[in-house]
């Protein structure tokens, strides 16, 4: 067995050892998990929307200024091209005369280095001769400034061409000031939203932890309280306290069973024992004690019988016999039965009457449902009359399948209609008939596995007596739809 992390394990000798370091208890907390998933992606989505921002803005202004030297040296070379270094000269000192806000930068030098043009006195050292771009402070007009400048080489020329940035760095610097409070009221906002993540999380999950505590003290009548949002939560309470209600139905079941067994099974074992005591007392010769004990084996296989009757019908409604699913046809399982039963109805001077479809595909356990329509027929000829009918059907529609089961018997009251799938339940004019109780028991725990109902009705509506009929409804997901 395996300590909870951090806590401590006796050794040896009874010495306490440290156990190993479990996460923190924050981390242990799911609520805190999806307030951290929360800010992570509030966190990421407002990162994502700084970054366009930033690309739109101050890269924005970037490539403008980049764009504007290129087409300024472009404009340059061609003037260049039509009247040599005089246009160049000539043209470089028009656009500087036309800069009124002393934007724009020029130097052009031959290849002694001796300027020619321009409003540079030298040549930049932060642009050597591998460079083409460059970013530097430079002295122009008598100001220094942050300026983009770009290299370009003509024969026997070097011409650099560039732009005063003071002004774009002075709004990056506003612009990144802008960023930087946007990011720390970012995580104050993540951290905010997280942490009321985190108390909605846990305000919406405290009833069904309180019912759950209650439970586990023993509550079984507490259930999770619902909020009326109709929401995920509420789903998982109306979920919670039908597994609960499920939980309080199959206890109340084990009670009764319980008690039943104590009820029922204590006379066959005492008249079993008390057999089997007067056997031994008085039994004069062999052949007597041997009836005596032939007559104890019995009464025992009766009880045997019982327990796995109780056995089928608890595997039944435990869904353990779900595995054994398969498709098959009900009229061939239906066949089967009958003709078991039909000697048998013959020899008590009855008729046996069947009636269904060549084809009722059906997916479920053949056995379970074998054994359902052989307790159904078994019960209906052991309490029809000499001469009746019993009548086996089955039919199919959109809903599913049916399978009938009639007789011609003295019926059931509606009382006894609605106890009579009760365990170990038997109705005033069966007490004399061999049985156990367990038989329409069985039966509804088999058509519950596969998600259908019984229901009991009189066969002959309005006759004297009224008969029995007995309905199994299997829906059609299992009945091959």
């Amino acid at each position: 067995m395996t300590a909870p992390p951090g806590r401590r394990v006796a050794g040896a000798g009874g010495l306490a050892r440290p156990g190993p370091p479990g996460p923190p208890r924050l981390l242990q907390s799911a609520g805190f998990r999806f307030a951290l998933l929360f800010g992570g992606t509030f966190s990421i989505a407002a990162g994502f929307l700084i970054a366009i921002l930033w690309w739109a803005t101050a890269g924005a202004l970037d490539r403008q200024t980049i764009a504007a030297i290129r087409a300024d040296t472009v404009a340059l070379q061609e003037r260049y091209r039509d009247g040599g270094a005089a246009a160049l000269i000539e043209a470089i000192e028009e656009r500087l005369a036309l800069d009124a806000e002393a934007e724009t930068i020029y130097l052009l030098i031959n290849r002694e280095g001796r300027k020619l043009a321009g409003n540079l006195e030298r040549w930049p050292d932060a642009l050597g001769d591998d460079g083409a771009w460059a970013r530097t402070t430079i002295q122009h007009d008598g100001a220094t400034a942050e300026a983009r400048i770009h290299r370009h080489d003509l024969p026997g020329l070097r011409l650099l061409v560039g732009r005063d940035e003071s002004e774009r760095v002075q709004l990056r610097l506003l612009l990144t000031e802008g960023v930087v409070w946007s990011l720390g009221a970012m995580i104050v906002f993540a951290v905010m939203g997280a942490s009321l993540v985190r108390r909605v999380l846990q305000q919406r999950m405290k009833p069904t932890v309180d019912t759950a505590l209650a439970i586990a003290a023993g509550d079984l009548t507490s259930r999770v309280p619902f909020s009326g949002a109709q929401d995920e939560f509420d789903r998982l309470a109306a979920t919670m306290n039908t597994m609960l209600d499920r939980i309080v139905t199959l206890m109340a079941g084990v009670r009764s069973v319980s008690d039943a067994i104590a009820h029922d099974l204590r006379t066959p074992i005492a008249r079993a024992r008390t057999k089997l005591e007067e056997a031994l007392a008085t039994a004069e010769d062999e052949a007597a004690l041997r009836a005596a004990l032939e007559e104890g084996i019995a009464d025992l296989d009766g009880i045997t019988r019982i327990f796995q009757a109780l056995l089928r019908i608890a595997e039944a409604e435990a869904g353990a016999r779900r595995a054994a699913f398969a498709p098959l046809d009900l009229p061939e399982v239906l066949r089967d039965v009958a003709e078991f039963y039909e000697a048998m109805a013959e020899a008590r001077d009855q008729r046996l009457e069947t009636d269904w479809p060549e084809h009722i595909p059906l997916v479920g356990d053949r056995d379970l449902l074998l054994q359902a329509v052989a307790n159904l027929l078994d019960n209906a000829i052991k309490f029809t009359p000499q001469g009746g009918v019993v009548r086996l059907t089955a039919r199919t529609d959109e809903a599913g399948a049916t399978i009938g089961v009639a007789d011609s018997g003295p019926g059931l009251s509606e009382e006894d209609k609605v106890r009579a799938m009760d365990r170990f339940f038997r109705a005033d004019q069966s007490r004399g008939t061999p049985g156990s109780g367990l038989g329409l028991s069985l039966v509804r725990a088999v058509v519950q596995l596969h998600g259908g109902e019984v229901v009991l009705r009189d066969a002959l509506p309005g006759h004297t007596p009224p008969g029995l009929l007995v309905e199994l409804h299997v829906p059609a997901t299992a009945a091959g739809g």
